[in-house]
């Protein structure tokens, strides 16, 4: 009986869904019930959709006012900080965003993608380094930076 109990358990286990990280998920947490229940995120979110970045930014302003460890948002103002093209701010949001999360893949993308528009390819490569080291076996942010790299490589060298 004992063994028809052992045999059963493992089997139960071998049907059960797999962890995230076990099936290649993102190392990104996912928002927290909180973080995507907020609507000023929603509306930035919106926002960003429509490449509205003036809404953008004050929606991830306010989401970041009430929640200062929030690194998607830090990250999300980065990003419309920089299709705004004020970069300093834009640097300065990707920043808080690896502060709060240091292996946040969206903001080492953007922070590399920032520096490329600002004409610093060595910064780019950094970035670049960096999510080489956080996406073990790649990731789609790794991809998309190092083909904008080599593109930015291939545009100053002709």
């Amino acid at each position: 009986m004992r063994a028809l109990y052992s045999t059963l358990i493992v089997a139960g286990l071998a049907f059960a869904p797999l962890p995230a990280f076990a099936m290649g998920g993102s190392s990104d947490a996912p928002p927290t019930a909180s973080k995507a229940a907020d609507p000023a995120f929603a509306t930035g979110k919106a926002a960003i959709d429509k490449k509205d970045w003036p809404a953008a930014i004050a929606s991830f302003e306010k989401v970041v006012a009430k929640d200062a460890k929030n690194a998607d948002a830090f990250n999300y103002l980065g990003f419309a900080y920089r299709n705004q093209g004020n970069y300093d701010a834009a640097l300065k949001h990707y920043a808080s965003a690896l502060q709060v999360d240091p292996k946040h893949k969206g903001a080492h993308e953007y922070l590399g993608e920032a520096y490329l528009k600002m004409g610093n390819i060595a910064k780019a490569e950094e970035q670049l380094k960096a999510l080489d080291g956080i996406c073990t076996f790649g990731c789609a942010e790794f991809t998309e930076l190092k083909t904008k790299v080599a593109a930015a490589k291939a545009g100053k060298s002709s």
